[in-house]
């Protein structure tokens, strides 16, 4: 099968996985065993579902053959080429295809002039009105060429602008932004596209990003800082007809991955091996060729040559739309999209699966441990109405005395848990004053005072690295007072369960450890671009202090923001299975008394009520095996898989 439909399979896994989770919130709710957070939890986590994406990045310098291996591997279907593919330079800034439904299908276009604010693509894509929009005819394959010729367009302008805008001008013969004989220097037109477009792959949550040679990457730092990272899958594209040219060396130590480690998804593609089909040449001949380019490219990229994969993305996209079985084999393409899909797809799948399954998982045991709470209480009520049978008034009054004692010691032990909630609340308010956005802004305020103020290079380097240190400090307190608060609670959770027989397991664990990371990740791309002695001494001061806060500062601070959402959740996920106990036993109680007291009013008969409340047992009981079926149906939904093949059939 294809990756398009390896991707369709996956897709409709996570559409059922959907579909049973929303099931399972209105189980819980018709069961009275939901609440407020639960509600919260599972809404996030079918938000999560609904918006999740495939992120598939191509990167390549240009005249690689790049827009037609996006064609030929994901539009072959279309019948016709989506994005223009022709001899020289078609992408002219990056460019994501992707389906918004809350649009029309259209392009959405950056002028390249906002590359001269302080703000990055993300924050630009909060203001419509920034961008040039271009309607999309679904309709017209015709119309809809010309409208995706928009993303190639260029401009000309004065060598001063040009650099100001992060083009460096040259006069060399291999440098590509020249002064022409007008004095001016040609530019891409636009800074980013969007091309939102009703495709099947595209609605299914597939989103492409197509990236335009070093120069556009290297002018763009938010790609090799934020979206190729993220990526699920790099493509990185060479010529047969070329190999491995300085600039696509560059391109690969700098911005994917270099000294021989590899991450996973990332792969190298030696396009346009049809240049070797010769007819004067044997297919054996051809085929040595074409594998020597193979291991001269991985000797070159310092990587295994079975991570170089020759095609022939033309030939292969020819050979679909006309249905042409032996030149699309002989194309190689499938051997491509079989080792991106088996290595991507399952991935992909095991992310959402071990996100989903915690979530769930925590979830579904709440909901156990309560129906199991309300199960024993049940069990203490038959069991002491049983005790009953037989018995005088005085034995009645007794039990009542008994229960009524149980609660007030209840009540009583309850001040402990409010003051626990109050130390909660003041160990919340250190880790919120440590992780805070508010303290990270003040450090930034801070470091660019200094930076600014700055007269030698080594202050400049100083300050980058004190902004780290002073990140990574936050980070190590924060992580200081969650361990206090996961301590506190471990303690209260024994406390309960031995004393009033709560049923509250082990609190929730949680650690900062990949914000860490990330800041490592952060400050290792500010020691290699900004603060290396090159940089600083060839550099501008004013320009070095702009690119650490517009390009690396900011990453600092989303994820600060994210940390600060894993850490509010957690706070609630802690503490909510304390609250539903605490309530529920209140609740039994209530409920154990009032019972007892029926019985001693002749309000009830005691083996009318002993009746009730075996039916009531009887539905407990059934809601629990419900529960754990369910629960059952979705783990083994979320087990890994060990290639597509499983997938389908799951």
């Amino acid at each position: 099968m294809s990756l398009a439909n390896q991707f369709a399979a996956y897709s409709s896994w996570r559409a059922r996985l959907a579909v049973y989770i929303g099931e399972f919130q209105s189980w819980l709710s018709h069961n009275e065993l939901s609440d407020a957070q639960t509600d919260l939890r599972l809404n996030q986590l079918l938000e999560r579902l609904r918006e999740d994406r495939l992120n598939v990045a191509f990167v390549a310098e240009f005249s690689r053959g790049k827009s037609e291996l996006i064609n030929a591997i994901f539009f072959a279907d279309y019948g016709n080429r989506m994005l223009p593919s022709s001899a020289g330079r078609t992408t002219m800034c990056p460019t994501e295809l992707l389906f918004d439904a809350n649009k029309r299908p259209c392009i959405e276009l950056l002028p390249i002039q906002t590359r001269a604010s302080n703000s990055s693509v993300t924050e630009y894509k909060g203001f419509a009105d920034e961008w040039t929009t271009v309607r999309l005819d679904t309709e017209s394959p015709e119309a809809m060429q010309d409208a995706l010729r928009h993303v190639s367009e260029t401009t000309r302008v004065a060598p001063e602008d040009a650099a100001r805008l992060g083009f460096e001008v040259g006069a060399g013969e291999i440098d590509l932004y020249r002064v022409g004989d007008d004095g001016l220097v040609e530019i891409p037109r636009w800074r980013h596209a969007v091309i939102n477009f009703p495709h099947p792959l595209l609605k299914q949550g597939l989103v492409i990003l197509d990236t335009p040679g070093l120069n556009a990457i290297g002018a763009e730092p938010e790609l090799t800082l934020s979206l190729l990272p993220n990526a699920h899958a790099v493509l990185f594209i060479l010529a047969a007809d070329t190999g491995v040219t300085q600039s696509d060396l560059a391109i690969w130590k700098e911005h994917i991955c270099g000294g021989g480690t590899t991450k996973r998804g990332r792969m190298v593609v030696l396009n346009k091996i049809d240049g070797q089909w010769d007819e004067l040449k044997g297919e054996a001949e051809i085929e040595a060729e074409i594998q020597k380019q193979v291991e001269t490219s991985a000797a070159i990229l310092d990587l295994p040559a079975s991570q170089v994969f020759p095609v022939s993305a033309q030939k292969g996209l020819v050979a679909k739309i006309n249905g042409d079985d032996v030149l699309l084999e002989r194309s190689r393409l499938p051997l491509l999209e079989a080792a991106l899909s088996d290595e991507l797809i399952p991935a992909k799948r095991d992310i959402v699966s071990e996100s989903t399954s915690s979530e769930f998982s925590d979830v579904s045991q709440r909901a156990l441990g309560l129906l199991d709470s309300r199960l024993a209480g049940l069990r203490e009520q038959l069991a002491e109405l049983t005790e009953l049978r037989g018995k005088n008034k005085g034995v009645v009054e007794y039990m009542m005395g008994k229960i009524r004692a149980e609660k007030e010691e209840f009540e009583s032990g309850l001040q402990r848990y409010y003051a626990v909630r109050s130390v909660f609340s003041t160990l919340t308010n250190k880790l919120f004053g440590h992780l805070g956005i508010d303290s990270l802004r003040q450090l930034t305020r801070d470091t660019r005072s200094t930076m600014q103020d700055a007269v030698f290079s080594r202050t400049l380097s100083e300050a980058m690295a004190n902004f780290f240190g002073q990140s990574r400090e936050a980070l190590r307190k924060s992580n200081g007072e969650i361990s206090e608060i996961l301590a506190m609670m471990e303690a209260v959770y024994k406390r309960f369960a031995v004393e009033h027989g709560l049923k509250l397991g082990t609190p929730t664990a949680f650690s900062l450890l990949r914000y860490e990371k990330e800041l490592d990740r952060l400050e290792a791309w500010c020691d290699t671009h900004l603060s290396n002695m090159v940089s600083l001494l060839t550099h501008d001061k004013k320009n070095i202090t702009q690119k650490f806060f517009d390009e690396v500062a900011i990453q600092v601070r989303r994820a600060f923001e994210h940390a600060n959402r894993d850490a509010e959740t957690w706070l609630r996920t802690i503490m909510a299975p304390m609250e539903t106990q605490v309530r529920e036993h209140q609740i039994q109680l209530k409920r154990r008394l009032e019972s007892i007291k029926r019985i001693h009013q002749a309000t009830d008969t005691l083996e009318d009520r002993i009746a009730e409340l075996q039916v009531v047992e009887n539905n407990l009981m059934q809601q629990s095996q419900a529960l754990e079926d369910i629960t059952a149906h979705v783990r083994d939904m979320l087990q890994p898989v060990k290639g597509n093949q499983e997938l389908r059939a799951a």
